[in-house]
């Protein structure tokens, strides 16, 4: 079915659909961060670790340096759909572009989640591995923590690329925010700041619990980010 939908849409797009190479870099992107992320979620509760945020975060922040190191200089590493949303906004993808890296990215991430429940079980991935409020953090504050969030995240993957050149200390600047915003936010939101991450769960363990808090929250982020982002750089233009 996955493979008829791109077959089809390809067919619609004709000469404006992406590079192929790069749709493949943003599957495979978001499927590393899921299920290395989610592998991460598992050590730490398996291992009852006293160090979970830790092993949590930082497991995140390496899967995605991974996923830069290997298709960074390829697709531009987005991985997460909230930052492709904010690269359309700033000019540096066009509409379809943005469609074609959402779109392989929830793919990815709904591929990531059925090899967490393989490797697990889908009652443990719904449960241990799905973002949700918590902490006592309600829906509406969630959205608003996951906007925020999103924000920075976004801002900071802004400003480093803005040359449009790759390396080693952008590729570090933008994992360890991501490992930064799982420290601050895994227990009261899950630290999503990203659709894909938690759709991809979200349909492999069955639990859809305030999943547009997911979807509201990050894409009103990453709007913000990139409004931060034009501010700050005005002067420098």
């Amino acid at each position: 079915m996955v493979f008829w939908s791109y077959v089809c849409w390809k067919a619609t797009m004709g000469e404006n659909m992406p590079d192929t190479k790069k749709l493949l870099a943003e599957l495979l992107g978001t499927l590393i961060l899921v299920t290395v992320g989610g592998f991460a979620i598992a050590s730490s509760v398996v291992s009852g670790a006293a160090s979970s945020l830790v092993l949590i975060g930082f497991g995140f922040g390496f899967a995605l340096l991974a996923g830069l190191y290997a298709f960074g200089e390829v697709s531009g590493g987005h991985f997460n759909p909230a930052v492709s949303f904010a690269a359309w906004l700033d000019g540096r993808i066009d509409a379809v572009t943005f469609a074609g890296y959402a779109l392989v990215q929830f793919i990815g991430a709904i591929l990531a989640g059925y090899i967490l429940v393989w490797a697990t079980n889908e009652e443990f991935v719904g449960s241990a591995m799905a973002t949700v409020p918590g902490g006592g953090s309600t829906a509406t504050k969630a959205v608003l923590l996951e906007a925020l969030l999103t924000a920075i995240f976004v801002l900071v993957i802004l400003k480093v690329t803005t040359s449009g050149t790759f390396g080693a200390s952008t590729f570090l600047a933008i994992s360890l925010t991501l490992v930064a915003i799982h420290f601050a936010a895994v227990p009261l939101t899950g630290a999503s700041v990203n659709p894909a991450r938690t759709l991809g769960t979200a349909v492999a363990g069955g639990n859809f619990t305030d999943l547009w808090v997911y979807f509201v929250g990050p894409l009103l982020g990453a709007g913000l980010g990139w409004v931060i982002f034009k501010y700050v750089s005005a002067d420098s233009e």
